[in-house]
């Protein structure tokens, strides 16, 4: 859970700072970033398989025992993407809304 919470707390700021009319400030892109890292890799865990957490959860383990880099990759892919992309739709949706 901790490396796409990471990962999507990057790619929140990283789409923040490209998509600038779209950024929520520094704490508003932090936040949806994490929201959606953590969020898409649950969804990425039931879609392949093993349950909601299996991609956090094989991340997590694969950190502390043994490295399963396939699990890391995917929650750092995962998490950036899923960070990125909740921080581009909340930005759009706040910029319609004023």
């Amino acid at each position: 859970m901790i490396i796409p919470l990471i990962a999507g707390l990057i790619g929140g700021n990283a789409a923040g700072a490209a998509l600038e009319n779209l950024s929520l400030g520094a704490i508003g892109n932090t936040i949806a970033g994490a929201v959606g890292g953590v969020g898409l890799a649950q969804i990425l865990g039931m879609v392949m398989g093993g349950g909601g957490a299996a991609v956090a959860d094989a991340a997590t383990t694969a950190a502390s025992s043994g490295m399963d880099t396939g699990a890391i990759i995917s929650g750092l892919i995962g998490g950036g993407v899923g960070g990125a992309v909740l921080t581009a739709i909340a930005g759009f949706v706040k910029s319609k809304m004023a």
